[in-house]
């Protein structure tokens, strides 16, 4: 059986499927389909943390599921601009936890991640896919993905369920 770990960021994904479809992705959905038929070594969720109600159950749902939610604080700054990504927090798991799949399972949009993704398929021998929404993924990580699986109606939730 393939070792598989995923890696979600929350905020891309949030955003990504928000500004394309206007609802929410379905965690659920695409823990079954990244995972079917896998052994889950790892499940990280990085999200920002506001200290909202809302978001606290929504953290809970994802630790239900199975990931372990990683959380960074939010910060505005003085000019009134805000701050809160993650990633060199999701790039420094990659490294530190792609040795120990075969798999590893990506769920972000973002660029910045193409040289993360080539690094370990090369230096790991891992198989690396993608899940991002079509059009708001970069092309480059979709070029360097092994896989690149579009976030389409089949991993969203109708209106009125969980939300990121």
């Amino acid at each position: 059986m393939q070792k598989v770990i995923l890696f979600v960021d929350v905020q891309n994904i949030y955003y990504t499927v928000r500004e394309k479809y206007g609802c929410h992705f379905d965690y659920n959905t695409f823990w079954a389909r990244a995972t079917a038929n896998r052994e889950v070594v790892k499940a990280f969720a990085y999200a920002i943390d506001r200290g909202d109600e809302k978001q606290r159950q929504f953290q809970n749902i994802l630790r239900g599921i199975g990931f372990e939610v990683k959380l960074k604080q939010f910060i505005r700054r003085r000019d009134g601009s805000a701050k809160g990504d993650w990633d060199v927090g999701i790039a420094l798991d990659v490294m530190e936890y792609s040795k120990e799949a075969d798999v590893v399972v990506l769920a972000s949009g973002d660029g910045d991640f193409d040289l993360l993704v080539n690094k370990i398929r090369n230096d790991y021998q891992v198989t690396v896919e993608v899940y991002g929404v079509p059009d708001l993924t970069a092309a480059s990580l979709i070029h360097v993905a092994s896989r690149f699986i579009p976030i389409g109606k089949e991993l969203l939730l109708r209106p009125g369920g969980a939300d990121g």
